[in-house]
């Protein structure tokens, strides 16, 4: 009996399913958005001037953060506000993120086990075959998990008449996760349809 083709086409249709299972990245989740706001104060600022600082006890490093940073002033430029210079300006954007990568379980037993056994032959001869992938866990299952805030705060008077927060998670091999991309979408998902509900809590769909 010549078992070695059949061997070799398990062999090679087991390692293509664990390897093709650790290279799929999944589809990125919503934005999850938060925003809180004071109607009166809002209307009270207008459409004037802005300046985006770091929010104090920000996490994140000045050097990544600036994505963040220079995302949020997009948005607010194509909301009608204008960019300036911290001294002439009218209203603070104070941004604040922090990032983590958080990592599956590594599994105890391979993703992938064959195992055949069997008598062949008059003479009892036993045949016993056992194939045994272990991939140290998938890794590829971790996740770029994503905090953003924004507070928009009256310059005079330092009060904060809108906030919004943003949580985000996404596959570390996503083109998402770099920091520009990541910044990007969590920006547009925070300021959709702004300034929004007063403490309501949404999903944002968003497309790579």
């Amino acid at each position: 009996m010549n078992i070695r083709p059949t061997f070799s086409a398990v062999i090679l249709a087991s390692t293509a399913l664990a390897l093709g299972a650790c290279t799929a990245v999944p589809r990125p989740g919503p934005v999850s958005v938060t925003r809180f706001v004071e109607p009166a104060a809002l209307e009270s600022a207008g459409q004037g001037s802005f300046f985006v600082e770091t929010a104090p006890g920000a996490a994140m490093e000045a050097a990544e953060l600036a994505a963040y940073k220079s995302a949020v002033a997009q948005e607010l430029v194509e909301l009608g506000y204008v960019e300036s210079d911290r001294a002439n300006a009218g209203i603070l954007a104070q941004v604040r993120a922090d990032s983590t990568v958080s990592s599956p379980a590594i599994r105890k037993r391979g993703p992938v086990s064959v195992g055949v056994g069997g008598s062949t032959g008059s003479y009892g001869s036993g045949v016993g075959l056992g194939i045994g992938i272990n991939l140290g866990g998938n890794k590829s299952q971790s996740t770029r998990d994503t905090e953003l805030g924004v507070m928009l705060r009256d310059a005079q008077s330092g009060a904060t008449f809108w906030e919004g927060r943003a949580q985000f998670s996404v596959n570390v091999n996503s083109p998402l996760a770099s920091s520009p991309a990541n910044a990007t979408a969590m920006a547009d998902a925070l300021f959709r349809e702004f300034p929004g509900n007063n403490g309501e809590t949404t999903e944002v769909r968003v497309a790579e």
